[in-house]
């Protein structure tokens, strides 16, 4: 990848060196950015801890109350090839700082929310605005950074996602515990405006602009078919296990299938006469690319399936707070800082391979944990879930950053919005698919009557699972390209 570091015109900032790192006054341009997907992660997971809360105050009932983390889920998913083509189009930065400022007004509404379909709408609102947001951030990283200095920052981003996700919930419950201004469960979503107006102030002063060269429009078609084509592809995922798998659902996912022939035909017209489609198909001509995006798909469809079904365990099976249980949350992420910052390491000596290692690691937790609650019972103590946490976070932290890279690396600069689009579309589709297969498996074990050692039992089920996905994982890392060291 080329550097692409274009003065911006509302505030032009110095060119960046060719050594791949930013000059010193720009050191804050990796903390800056990695804050914006930092804290549209957070928001994903952090809503779990408020729903006890907000279903009370709120009197909501229980579809508006799915909704509340649903539509955020679909809108994210379904924008992000776009919002990613619209920094290609018009600045990536500029997509950052509307992004990010549609993220604070939405935030702000979801704080002053005085009814459930209010607060949904606001959610949506969220969504899409998370969705502009962060495919700009790994096609800044992308363009601004090379060599060495990318894979560092590379692993940044997987820590900054990683930390957003594993303390997700331990934040959620010291802000709920703290009660800031009598806010209660309001605070998880106003604490987000200082943060985020912080944010806009740095990226208007330190971040660089950066766009795709020449002069390419936008592929209003291809907008509108993908935009369809997701939809029918995340909205049944979402709500077809509540509804028991009604008729509707499989129609659902029959039209994604005939929406995404339509959208290869679209975009390859397009690409044939010269225009500019919202996906370049020639991407998916790179084995790395395809390979990469498949193990995004495959990782993070453990991800959310884990941590939700591991919140149902604590909290529903085991009666801890929200809090007791975000504090065993930790665990998880101890594990992963420490390879998370490690990472750039580690992939220097292992090459692909360190993602394997990373999934064996999770394999190693998984198991651990699921032999652990099986011999904990209904009176065990739950701090001997540590040792798992740990090694499956370790495994976590392996795997992020550098799948990020192995794909990322491999792309012309031209397509970096678009290709960071379409992998963060892979990570919203594998989480949705993730949490709706473990969904099926944990509340069938579950049973109708559930005691403690009911969510024991469903738990394991659910681990079953999950070391399936991780071994999967491992397996498919063996098909991506060798580099010139032969890893």
């Amino acid at each position: 990848m080329t550097t692409e570091a274009n003065r911006s015109a509302s505030a032009p900032s110095p060119p960046m060196p060719t050594g791949g790192s930013p000059a010193a006054p720009h050191r804050l341009i990796l903390p800056t950015v990695l804050a914006g997907v930092f804290i549209t992660t957070l928001d994903f997971f952090i809503v779990n801890v408020t729903i006890p809360s907000l279903q009370t105050d709120l009197s909501a009932s229980a579809a508006a109350i799915e909704w509340v983390v649903a539509g955020f889920g679909l809108a994210y998913g379904v924008g992000l090839i776009t919002g990613g083509r619209l920094g290609d189009l018009y600045g990536r930065r500029k997509m950052f700082l509307l992004g990010l400022g549609l993220f604070t007004i939405a935030s702000l509404l979801c704080g002053v929310a005085q009814s459930g379909g209010f607060l949904v709408s606001s959610r949506v609102l969220q969504g899409l605005a998370a969705a502009m947001l962060a495919p700009q951030v790994l096609a800044l990283l992308g363009t601004i950074f090379t060599g060495a200095a990318r894979l560092k920052v590379f692993a940044g981003y997987g820590l900054a996602m990683g930390l957003a996700a594993v303390f997700g919930q331990l934040i959620g419950g010291l802000l709920i515990e703290a009660d800031i201004a009598g806010w209660g469960w309001r605070s998880c979503f106003l604490v987000n405006l200082p943060i985020c107006l912080l944010i806009m102030g740095l990226a208007l002063k330190v971040v660089p602009e950066s766009r795709a060269e020449g002069r390419p429009k936008l592929d209003f078609l291809g907008v509108v078919v993908i935009t369809l084509a997701l939809v029918a592809l995340v909205l049944p995922l979402i709500e077809a296990r509540e509804d028991g798998w009604p008729l509707w659902t499989w129609l659902s996912f029959g039209a994604f299938v005939v929406l995404m022939a339509a959208f290869v035909a679209v975009e390859r017209s397009i690409a044939s006469k010269g225009g500019s489609p919202l996906v370049n198909i020639a991407m998916f001509r790179d084995r790395a690319f395809v390979v990469g995006l498949a193990c995004q798909l495959v990782f993070w469809m453990g991800q959310a399936s884990f941590f939700l079904v591991l919140a149902l365990y604590m909290q529903a099976g085991r009666g801890l707070s929200a809090l007791e249980a975000g504090l065993l949350f930790a665990a998880i992420g101890a594990g992963y800082m420490y390879t998370s910052m490690n990472a750039t390491k580690f992939a220097a000596k292992l090459g692909r391979q360190v993602l394997a290692v990373g999934a064996l690691l999770m394999v190693v937790g998984l198991v651990v944990l699921g032999v652990t609650a099986a011999q904990l019972g209904s009176d065990g103590h739950t701090a001997w879930l540590i040792p798992g946490l740990v090694i499956d976070g370790a495994g976590m932290g392996l795997a992020v950053a550098p799948l990020a890279s192995t794909v990322l690396a491999r792309v012309n600069p031209q397509y970096a919005g678009s290709a960071s689009g379409v992998l963060t579309t892979g990570l919203q589709i594998g989480n949705s698919i993730g949490v709706a297969v473990i969904g099926v498996i944990f509340y069938n074990a579950l049973g109708e009557q559930p005691d403690s050692s009911a969510f024991a039992h469903a738990f394991d089920m659910g681990i079953v699972f999950l070391v399936a996905v991780a071994a999967a994982l491992a397996l498919l890392v063996q098909a991506l390209p060798r580099t010139n060291a032969g890893k």
